[in-house]
Order: C-alpha cells, then sequence, then structure tokens
C-alpha cells in the first residue's frame, strides 16, 4: 500500500473544500427532506488525512527517547512514506562537550568540509563529528557517502539547505534521488541533526513538508531533553536526600561518645564503631535500592546512639514479618523517617518515648510503617498533609517520604 504523500494530501483538502462550499446550499435543503446517514469515511481527503495521522503516531514516538541509530531508522522508514519522498536520511551530531563529561549540548558547532561557516568566514575543526544516523530508501551504498557532507552548512548555520538538480551526481538513469531538502534538528538552540529527504524534483511544498516533519521531530527531541533533566533532578535530590545526616546528631553522637571516654571506655569504643559503621553505610556509594534488612540495621545502628543520648527514655518496638527482609526499598528511605520521629517526637516529652517499626507482607508489596507518641503537631495541619496525595513531591523530591514524615 502506498500511502499518500503531504503535498497529495493538500491538494486532496483543497479539492474536497471547493466541492463542499459549491454543494452547501444544496446539502442544507437535502437535510430538510432526507434522513442523515452515517456513513464510513470514504472520501480521499479523509483517507489521506486518516493515513498521514496513522505514519506521524506511528514515526514520532521512538524519537522521544533521542536520536539514537534505532530511533532515526524508525522515524525515516516512516517519514518517507509520510513525505513520499525517494529516500530520507538523519544525520546526528553528539552533544557539545559530551554528556559524560557534563555537557549539557548546547552552544554552536563549527564543522570543516569545504564549506564555509555561517559569516562566511573560514570553517573550524570539527569539535563534535556528525554521522549519518539512517538512510531509508533509493540510493543506499551510492549516495549515502555525501550525506554528511551535505548536511554540514546546515549543521553550522541552522537554516535549511535545497539542493538543486543536478548537485547530487548518479550513473543510474532509473535512481530517484536527484534532489534534496534538508532541514536542521535544532533543540535549545542547539542544531542537534539534520532531516533530510530527496526526491526527482524539488517543490515549495516539499520543502515547507520537509520543515514541519523536522519541527515535529524537534518537537520529541526536546521531550526526550526535559525527561533527561527531570531523571537527572530526581537523581540529584536523592543523592541529596541520602546526605543529610543532620550536623546536630553527628555533634551530639561525639559528644555523647566523648562523654564515656573516662568513665566507660569500652562503651565509648563501641558507640565510636556503631557510629563509623553508621557513617559508611550512609556515605557509601549509593544505589538506587537497598534491602529492608540493610536499612533495618542502619536504623539499629542510629537507635543505639540516640540511646546513648537519651537512656531508658527512647524505646523502639520492631514488629518486621521475615519474608519481607529480603524486600528491595529506596536506599535510606526508613532512617530519615525514624529521625525525624526522634527529632520533632520527643521534643518536650517528659516521659518515655516509643517508637513503632511494623512491616507487614501486603500480596504484592510490602507494608512498613513508623510510628511514635510524640508530642504531634496541630490537627489543622495534620488534617492538610493527611489529605494531600502521597505522590505529590515534597522538599526532597519523594512524596511518599515527605508525607509520611510529616505524621510525627
Amino acid at each position: 500500500m502506498v500511502l499518500p504523500s503531504v503535498a497529495d494530501i493538500v491538494a486532496c483538502a483543497t479539492a474536497a473544500g471547493a466541492a463542499t462550499g459549491a454543494c452547501a446550499a444544496t446539502g442544507a435543503w437535502a437535510r430538510r427532506l432526507l434522513p442523515v446517514r452515517r456513513r464510513a469515511p470514504a472520501e480521499p481527503a479523509e483517507k489521506a488525512v486518516l493515513a498521514a495521522l496513522h505514519t506521524i503516531a506511528r514515526a514520532y514516538p521512538p524519537l522521544r527517547g533521542g536520536l539514537t541509530e534505532e530511533a532515526a531508522r524508525t522515524a525515516a522508514r516512516r517519514l518517507r512514506a509520510l513525505l513520499g519522498a525517494e529516500a530520507v536520511a538523519f544525520v546526528g551530531v553528539p552533544p557539545a562537550g559530551g554528556e559524560e563529561a557534563g555537557g549539557d549540548g548546547s552552544g554552536p558547532h563549527d564543522f570543516s568540509g569545504g564549506e564555509a561557516g555561517p559569516e562566511g568566514g573560514a570553517p573550524e575543526p570539527v569539535r563534535d563529528a556528525p554521522r549519518l544516523l539512517a538512510w531509508d530508501g533509493a540510493g543506499r551504498g551510492v549516495h549515502t557517502a555525501d550525506a554528511v557532507r551535505h548536511a554540514l552548512p546546515v549543521l553550522a548555520s541552522g537554516r535549511p539547505r535545497v539542493l538543486a538538480p543536478g548537485s547530487l551526481a548518479c550513473d543510474d538513469p532509473l535512481c530517484g534521488v536527484r534532489t534534496a531538502v534538508i532541514a536542521p534538528l535544532t533543540v535549545e538552540g542547539s542544531v542537534r541533526g539534520t532531516l533530510t529527504a530527496y526526491w526527482r524534483q524539488p517543490s515549495a511544498a516539499r520543502v515547507r513538508a520537509v520543515g514541519e516533519a523536522a519541527r515535529l521531530v524537534t518537537g520529541q527531541l526536546e521531550l526526550a531533553g526535559l525527561d533527561t533533566v527531570r531523571i537527572r533532578l530526581a537523581e540529584a535530590e536523592t543523592r541529596a536526600l541520602r546526605a543529610q545526616i543532620s550536623p546536630h546528631f553527628v555533634y551530639n553522637s561525639l559528644t555523647t561518645i566523648a562523654s564515656f571516654v573516662r568513665t566507660d571506655p569500652d562503651r565509648a569504643r563501641e558507640l565510636l564503631l556503631d557510629f563509623a559503621d553508621f557513617a559508611r553505610y550512609s556515605f557509601r556509594n549509593p544505589r538506587d535500592f537497598t534491602t529492608l534488612a540493610d536499612e533495618l540495621r542502619s536504623v539499629d545502628r542510629y537507635l543505639l546512639l540516640e540511646r546513648a543520648r537519651f537512656g531508658d527514655r527512647l524505646r523502639c518496638r520492631v514488629d518486621v514479618a521475615p519474608e519481607v527482609l529480603p524486600v528491595a526499598v529506596p536506599f535510606l528511605a526508613l532512617q530519615p523517617l525514624v529521625e525525624n520521629a526522634v527529632r520533632h517526637g520527643m521534643a518536650g516529652a517528659a516521659e518515655a518515648f516509643h517508637i513503632s517499626i511494623v512491616a507487614r507482607d501486603s500480596g504484592a508489596e510490602a507494608a512498613i510503617s513508623v510510628e511514635d507518641d510524640g508530642v504531634g503537631m496541630d490537627p489543622e495541619r495534620l488534617q492538610e498533609i493527611l489529605s494531600a496525595p502521597l505522590g505529590r513531591p515534597g522538599p526532597t523530591g519523594w512524596g511518599s517520604v515527605a508525607a509520611c514524615g510529616g505524621r510525627n
């Protein structure tokens, strides 16, 4: 099945619009006399639009993951059918500075290759070498070697380019790759690549069609960039949460240990080792997840240090089902809740303070709760926190942790 091109869609839509305008009066009179019958879309313009929308829906989603070779191959195949082109090619440029080096891909690109730069000056050496990501259609193996060379001026200037007939030398008289329309793929001011469509003859409609297709590709690449930023932000917030060991806790722990150095050296040594184990676990190379058993060990070390300060006033009950100990939980997700309970719950508490940690098997999930009998908070504030969606991001970006942490 040959899908209609964008030019065909425009022509069919124009013809259908003219026919609709000519018969408007007759149609209005006929509707008063004849019942309206439902019919399936059968007009050429309707078929063309539906086919184009179907192709677009299949061509662009792969690009949401970025301009990779796999995504470019899929998009090139779909776009060639959409544009009615003889061939479609994608040329990509690595982000300036490299993602591994921390570059964001912004800034201009300078390329050599015998073409002048955007200001007409001599080109500078290649900093980020472009490469052909995908070619779909006629001319494979014959014209693919020239795809990057033809894209260099567009990559340097950020402006589209049309190669006139005869610019592409070919010995095959039946080859349809005679002219090309090259459009830049610009994301946040940086040209990340080009989209090139090849035909026998250029036209204004084809130039515009390639430009619109490039805009849609750019939109997907911008969404991919936003996804990357969102992931990096979440990772940064997670690292910040993991690094949040209260300086007051460190100071108080060391002061407590120092108080036992003369009176009870063995106890001071044990507490110092507990503090070292707790710090090692908290500052180690962070992982996204760990087991509930490891988290409980970290909580136990934390409570040992706090009991050295508060003595018998601080009491903790741990009720954990054995089957949930291997369950994967976010790294350092439990200890901040317990620390939050101690910091806020014991404030002003004259009698014993109890913390309860309960973990139960709940089918495909594990239900974990941290409760205390501390001073609590105002009923209005408590109702506000409890009524808020658990998924709403808090100061740390972890909606559920932030919400649960405030319920002391």
